[in-house]
């Protein structure tokens, strides 16, 4: 994950074991945990989770689930239409030519998953629900572990259960094609997600670049069993900009022959996104007011968004 650029090397991102049996709640290595949690959000917004709750087997299941997705006819995949933007298909843009993707909303619930998959396959196709469902729900207790580790480094844990009650998931099928020759290696430009929280997780194929607080593009490799855990916009506000929401981006091997699949679980919330009071002081005023998670996706839905070089602030900027 260290990589050297010149005279310059790129700083290491943080790696959380979270197989490890002392990593339980109160414990020395819980407390030691969330604190290296919340400085890896400050300064790169993002940490490799070891989390082995994904067997081989789901493994597996859910890449071989992603190719058979993908191979629908485009007429099948244009259906994944949500109200929400970038919750349903994404694809066939002459700008990023590389890319696809589609969304199960509600993804940890039986509805959203079988909603889903009905759209896809209206004859049925029990595996790819099963398996769908399987994968984000066990995702979702990475994404409530993290949660917690960062409310409790904040002080804040007293409003943890209510945040992760209100918590829904979308999980996305991501897949970024090899370059033909000539052809851009740019397989999604950089962005930053609306999500609280994200969580990434590919196959054997890189291309995911992060940028750092310093500003340096960090290229991610993935360990085995590992995910990329990512704050998005919706937490940089939350915690009164303290964390990062970094700029990312994927960039494919122009030499490349193979087809990069992630899985993407992004967090939302059903209430509005607030900043605990206890993270408000003289030292750090509140610097955006509280929001309709949606609404944020909806923002950047329109062109003012799409172009903000700061979203939070022109969306829910305190003016002083």
């Amino acid at each position: 994950m260290q990589k050297t650029m010149g005279s310059l090397t790129e700083p290491k991102l943080l790696v959380v074991d979270f197989t490890k049996e002392s990593l339980k709640l109160g414990s020395t290595a819980w407390a030691k945990a969330c604190t290296d949690i919340k400085h890896a959000l400050e300064q790169h917004g993002c940490f490799v989770a070891l989390y082995d709750k994904v067997s081989p087997k789901l493994h597996n299941a859910i890449f071989n689930a992603a190719d058979e997705l993908f191979d629908l006819p485009i007429e099948t995949k244009v259906q994944n239409i949500n109200e929400k933007p970038y919750h349903g298909y994404v694809g066939q843009m002459s700008y990023v030519p590389l890319h696809e993707g589609l969304g199960i909303d509600y993804s940890t619930t039986p509805e959203g998953a079988q909603s889903f998959t009905q759209l896809m396959w209206p004859n049925g196709n029990d595996s790819f629900c099963e398996n769908s469902m399987s994968f984000a729900r066990t995702v979702a207790e990475l994404d409530r572990a993290v949660i917690r580790m960062l409310f409790e480094s904040y002080g804040v844990e007293k409003y943890c259960d209510s945040h992760i009650d209100s918590t829904t998931f979308l999980l996305r099928y991501l897949k970024y094609r090899a370059p033909n020759p000539g052809e851009t290696t740019m397989a999604f430009p950089s962005h930053t997600d609306k999500s609280f929280l994200t969580i990434l997780y590919q196959n054997h194929v890189s291309g995911l670049e992060i940028k750092a607080r310093n500003g340096e593009w960090l290229s991610i490799e993935f360990p085995p069993r590992s995910f990329i855990v990512m704050a998005g916009d919706a937490c940089q506000a939350w915690s009164n900009d303290r964390v990062l929401s970094p700029n990312h981006r994927v960039t494919m091997d122009k030499n490349g022959k193979e087809t990069r699949y992630t899985m993407g679980l992004f967090s939302f919330l059903s209430k509005d996104v607030e900043t605990p009071e206890e993270l408000i002081d003289n030292v750090h005023p509140q610097q955006f007011k509280p929001f309709v998670h949606v609404d944020l996706l909806n923002f950047y839905a329109t062109d003012h968004g799409r172009r903000s070089q700061a979203i939070l602030k022109d969306f829910c900027g305190i003016t002083v």
